[in-house]
């Protein structure tokens, strides 16, 4: 039994597992954007993922070793990954997190499984049906009104915030990362993954730290700061990472992935509570057209994406 299936088999039924990594994420973007003022952006990336690997590596160290061929054989894509899941996707989410709000970040986690259809047919051919097609186009419509803000004239002059924009690229980039999972070898386990994308990925974020620190960004080290490094580092990087992939293994892909999209109903909810942002009547719209899209591009055709 791989170190991964020992931790997730120590909790409870699936759909507890699946709503607590969507709670995990949900509560990541929230506190991102809460310390915004106090942990630069690439920092809260960095020392996420430093906690992470110092958590994991006592589990996997042996394994890494025992795969040392078989991670040299194949360290074109694992180093891809690494780059796009490790050093790019979160630390993006967190500079967009210093221009939007938390309510828009977790609404824009529900567009990655839009955006893997077309990325799919451009690397590996899978083809779009007339129906998936639809879902795409009605949930970019749920993204532009969320975006717009419910403003005509915002859509009219193109004013996109900064931050959406960021947030947008990195659920981009997320996207591409699910659809090149299928060139990673197949008998990796969950936490043994995780490790060796963060072997790659862990040198080129160290490199983007060393140039937000050059530019004289610091994090702003008191008992607050490091409480918020130490959650981002054990619950959104570790344990819903194991949480969601045994709930996978449980019941299926289809019934799990559905899970995800409790992420933007978890963040509103906590963006409310925690941050004063509360809902707006264009986040239900934009809830309501990107659910409704990606009904029509995933069902029943579903497939769980495992989140890093």
């Amino acid at each position: 039994m791989s170190a991964g299936a020992a931790l997730g088999g120590r909790f409870g039924a699936p759909w507890l597992l699946l709503s607590a990594a969507s709670l995990f994420w949900a509560l990541n973007l929230v506190i991102g954007r809460g310390m915004r003022g106090e942990i630069p952006p690439v920092a809260m990336s960095f020392w996420r993922w430093t906690i992470a690997f110092a958590i994991i590596l006592p589990f996997t160290a042996g394994g890494l070793w025992r795969e040392r061929r078989t991670i040299a054989k194949h360290w074109p894509v694992l180093a891809l990954l690494g780059l796009v899941g490790i050093c790019l996707f979160n630390t993006m989410c967190y500079i967009g997190l210093t221009a939007t709000t938390a309510t828009n970040a977790t609404l824009f986690n529900s567009v990655v499984p839009v955006f893997i259809p077309p990325i799919a047919w451009l690397l590996i051919r899978e083809r779009t049906r007339p129906r998936q097609l639809a879902g795409i186009l009605l949930s970019l419509l749920g993204v532009v009104a969320i975006v717009a803000q419910g403003s005509v004239e915002v859509l009219r002059t193109l004013q996109f915030n900064r931050g959406d924009l960021w947030l947008l690229a990195a659920m981009v980039l997320w996207a591409l990362y699910t659809v090149l999972l299928r060139f990673r070898p197949a008998h990796f386990g969950m936490l043994d993954f995780l490790a060796v994308i963060l072997l790659f990925g862990w040198p080129m974020l160290l490199i983007w730290y060393g140039f937000e620190v050059a530019s004289g960004e610091s994090v702003q080290w008191s008992p607050r700061t490091a409480t918020a490094l130490a959650y981002y580092g054990i619950f959104p990087a570790v344990l819903a990472f194991v949480c969601y992939n045994r709930g996978v293994a449980a019941i299926g892909p289809t019934r799990a992935g559905i899970f995800v999209h409790l992420v933007p109903v978890f963040g509103i909810l906590l963006s409310t509570l925690f941050l004063g942002e509360p809902p707006r009547w264009y986040h239900a719209v934009g809830i309501l057209l990107i659910f409704s899209g990606i009904a029509l591009t995933t069902w029943p055709q579903a497939e769980g994406r495992a989140r890093g």
